[in-house]
């Protein structure tokens, strides 16, 4: 079995999480390390929701261009003073999500908004999909729904798996950061430019 500091490491590396909270964790779980990550995934989303409340009107706006100069994204990230913006843990999840954007090509923020048209646009494209490949119609439902998740999971950045880490989604990054670094922090909006589309 690991050793107690090798368990430490690999939680460390896997959440981010400080060494004593991932100690505490791995004590509480009885050094089972998935148990421990579901311990500071919820604990960390119960700290980011406790400043969920609290506004955020500073934070940064990062460039970045992908190698070649054919992607460039602009994203706005807000927290709630000048002293986070300035921290340089905030200006590096800043960049990561710029990187993010760049390379899984996210449509919205979050899920809340996709336009109620386009969710409609797409629930007809797929019940015509599950019609063509001769799907029983009791099924249709089901096929719809499941398709419609995957598309919000594709669309919107909160919802993705992080391209450096992909057992975490952004939402579940965000509230990690805001746990450990104690402030609220919401991503804005951003831009995404590829050379030749729109």
């Amino acid at each position: 079995m690991a050793s107690n500091s090798t368990l430490v490491k690999e939680l460390r590396e896997k959440t981010g999480a400080g060494i004593l909270d991932c100690q505490k964790a791995l004590t509480e779980s009885g050094n089972d390390i998935e148990k421990a990550i579901e311990h500071l995934r919820q604990k960390g989303l119960a700290a980011a929701q406790k400043k969920a409340g609290r506004e955020t009107n500073e934070g940064l706006i990062s460039a970045y261009i992908h190698p070649g100069s054919r992607i460039g994204v602009l994203i706005e990230v807000n927290c709630e003073t000048d002293f986070v913006a300035r921290n340089e843990e905030f200006q590096a999840f800043v960049k990561d999500l710029a990187l993010q954007v760049a390379a899984s090509n996210p449509s919205f923020v979050k899920r809340e908004d996709i336009p109620a048209a386009l969710i409609e646009k797409e629930k007809q494209i797929y019940q015509a999909q599950a019609k063509e490949m001769g799907k029983p119609e009791a099924a249709w439902g089901k096929i719809v729904e499941g398709k419609l998740e995957k598309f919000r999971q594709e669309s919107c950045l909160l919802e993705q798996a992080f391209i450096k880490n992909p057992t975490v989604t952004i939402k579940d990054l965000l509230a990690q950061k805001i746990a450990k670094i104690g402030e609220n922090m919401s991503i804005r909006r951003f831009t995404r430019y590829q050379l030749g589309h729109e």
